[in-house]
């Protein structure tokens, strides 16, 4: 998703923490919302399942910026 000669800063990082993450498994979805040439927005919804079910325990939203040239950083 990135070049491999750029790298890669944080603009915003937010998380929603919606219920305990105490469970047998932790199951995480993320999806790319945008990529732009510089600019990437992606969302991740965290589950917990337990004794069969998945409840959704925190949501996420990111936004990262691609420095092009700059895999110094």
């Amino acid at each position: 998703l990135m070049p491999e000669d750029s790298s890669v800063l944080t603009v915003e990082y937010k998380m929603n923490l919606l219920a305990p993450g105490d469970g047998e498994l932790l199951v995480a979805r993320g999806q790319v919302l945008k990529a732009g040439r510089s600019l990437v927005v992606t969302q991740v919804d965290a589950f917990v399942i337990k004794g069969g079910q998945e409840t959704l325990c925190a949501t996420l939203l990111q936004t990262l910026m691609t420095m092009h040239g700059r895999k110094d950083l």
